[in-house]
């Protein structure tokens, strides 16, 4: 059931995938280095662009 799920939402996503593992701990490094010291108050989605809502 969770399969068949997950796999409906695919096509609701920009990339066509769901984001990976490595792909948010790479946000999540990023948001806590030096390197976004200038990001403040910003709202970052990791989801690969979802376009409807769940639910």
């Amino acid at each position: 059931a969770e399969h068949n799920f997950l796999k409906s939402l695919r096509p609701t996503t920009l990339i066509n995938r769901f984001a990976t593992t490595e792909e948010v701990a790479n946000m999540v490094v990023y948001t806590c280095s030096e390197q976004a010291s200038a990001t403040t108050g910003a709202a970052l989605r990791v989801d690969g662009g979802v376009l409807r809502s769940i639910g």
